[in-house]
């Protein structure tokens, strides 16, 4: 059988959604246990283990995922004796000795790329606002900023901070952390925030009003230089941004550097023999050292200036990774404490023992419901290549918008899940009116009739494409997740399915 191009577009898709999903090479078969956040004042961080690591074994036992990890690490510190524990990655083997188990988190290896939203993987989610101020967009990306930055500090896997709106104009802050409780968030957003910038051991300035007066964000006071190739081939950006300080701290920068000496060398530029520290609440922030040039040495100045790079592959790489750089330092210098008194909207909490047993009553009911469908259009029209038709589908536009979904990295929580479930009974309604179409009585030829579903079919779409819009942005963002999953699978549907389909009732009829 001859099949056409719109039949081999949905395979071409299909199979494209599928590489999406489970990823190339597809790990659904990989076994081991992957660091989820290992603390950065830690012996485990000290001996090189880092996130994102996979876990293969553990003293000569197989670690085949979470599980198995947490058996042998709670059967082995049942002492207060130090123990020697060998854990081996796929790549390395780390020997630590420690009387308490390693500072660290694991999980089971996800299986497919797609992003369970809270409501499916558990954890907390917090709607917050500045207490007694209304925040403006500008005054939300810059809270967003530097809660992200404060959270991050503690390791913490799947952080996801927005800024978000609703359709009154109010800005919010929307927080949300995989595994995470209502009170651990509390306490996150509550806490003080204590920025500290140290050279050794001693206090140069604290962050806040107190000690920095501003940071240049932009104009010529923040800007990235264009790109340089290196004699290796990748691109570097530099880019340099003005910090000001109070006379204090100005002063008690010059009393400590004026007793440095001047031993470092970069790029040419002579710098002093310690660098410039930062700390959130009492944390060093890995990463976040700033040389001090040789000319700062003992100087009285309430201007610094501080430059640093990115690198990439092209020049585009290397300038974004030089922005993201530079807006980093700048928001570490400016999160000394949270700008705002911050009131909790909404806290709600979800358990992932929940989830899994909603994903798959959800799987269940979706594969029975589909299947009566199918069952009844064989009733209806006596058929079984329609009806198996339908049945292949709704399935191919389920997977499409999974595959989509892992594209884009969108988080399928309940609404999302919601918007999938309202794209297959939009889906089924016009292969309904596809297929009444098709046999009803032949008073114009079947591509005029098939032109005629599809132009009804084509006007439900914009209709519903208008009404769904609104919802991206109402509820601050809570019902995003439906809109846009219904969107991307009524969209599939009029470019890829439906098409698809039409195609196959004609060549059924054909015969």
């Amino acid at each position: 059988m001859k099949l056409g191009w719109r039949i081999w577009l949905l395979l071409i898709v299909l199979a494209l959604s599928v590489l999406s999903i489970f990823g190339m090479p597809p790990t659904i078969f990989d076994k081991g246990a992957v660091i989820s956040s290992v603390e950065t004042n830690s012996t485990a961080f000290e001996q090189g283990l880092r996130q994102g690591q996979i876990i293969i074994g553990v003293d000569e036992k197989i670690i085949s995922n979470s599980i198995d990890y947490q058996n042998v690490i709670n059967g082995k510190f049942d002492s207060n004796e130090s123990e020697k524990i060998i854990i081996i990655t796929e790549d390395s083997e780390f020997i630590l000795f420690s009387k308490e188990p390693p500072a660290l988190t694991v999980s089971d290896i996800p299986k497919t790329n797609l992003k369970l939203g809270l409501d499916l993987a558990g954890g907390a989610r917090a709607l917050v606002k500045a207490q007694d101020f209304e925040l403006t967009s500008n005054d939300a990306q810059q809270l967003t900023d530097i809660i992200k930055n404060r959270l991050n500090v503690y390791g913490l896997e799947d952080i996801k901070v927005n800024p978000v709106s609703d359709l009154s104009g109010n800005n919010f802050v929307r927080i949300e952390i995989a595994g995470a409780t209502p009170e651990d968030l509390t306490n996150l957003i509550s806490q003080q925030g204590k920025f500290e910038a140290k050279i050794g051991d001693d206090v140069v300035f604290t962050g806040g009003e107190k000690d920095i007066t501003s940071v240049a964000r932009s104009g010529q006071e923040a800007y990235v230089e264009t790109p340089q190739q290196l004699a290796d081939g990748t691109y570097v950006a530099t880019f340099h941004f003005t910090v000001y300080l109070s006379p204090e701290a100005a002063k008690r920068h010059a009393d400590l550097t004026s007793v440095l000496e001047a031993n470092y060398t970069s790029n040419g530029q002579n710098y002093l023999s310690k660098k410039l520290d930062f700390y959130i609440d009492n944390k060093f922030v890995v990463d976040g050292s700033l040389l001090i040039s040789e000319g700062l040495k003992g100087f009285v100045t309430t201007q610094i200036s501080i430059s640093g790079s990115g690198a990439g592959a092209t020049q585009n790489q290397a300038y974004d990774e030089a922005v993201k750089e530079m807006n980093r330092l700048q928001t570490i210098l400016v999160t000394g404490s949270l700008p705002y008194k911050l009131e909790i909207v909404k806290l709600d909490t979800l358990s992932s023992l929940l989830g899994e047993q909603f994903i798959y009553l959800l799987v269940l009911a979706g594969c029975v419901s589909i299947l009566v469908v199918s069952v009844i259009v064989f009733i209806r029209y006596r058929k079984i290549k329609e009806s198996f038709a339908v049945l292949f589908t709704s399935f191919s536009e389920i997977i499409i918008i999974l595959g989509i979904a892992a594209l884009m990295k969108t988080n399928l929580d309940l609404p999302a899940i919601a918007g999938i479930l309202a794209t297959i009974g939009t889906g089924v309604d016009q292969q309904i009116v596809i297929l009444d179409e098709a046999r009803r009585v032949k008073d114009s030829s079947l591509k005029e009739r098939m032109k005629r579903a599809i132009f009804i079919i084509m006007a439900a779409y914009v209709t519903a494409l208008v009404s769904l819009l609104p919802l991206i942005w109402a509820g601050a963002g809570l019902f995003k997740g439906f809109a846009i999953t219904t969107i991307i699978g009524i969209t599939a549907g009029v470019l890829i399915t439906r098409p698809a389909f039409t195609e196959m009732i004609k060549m059924m009829e054909k015969e």
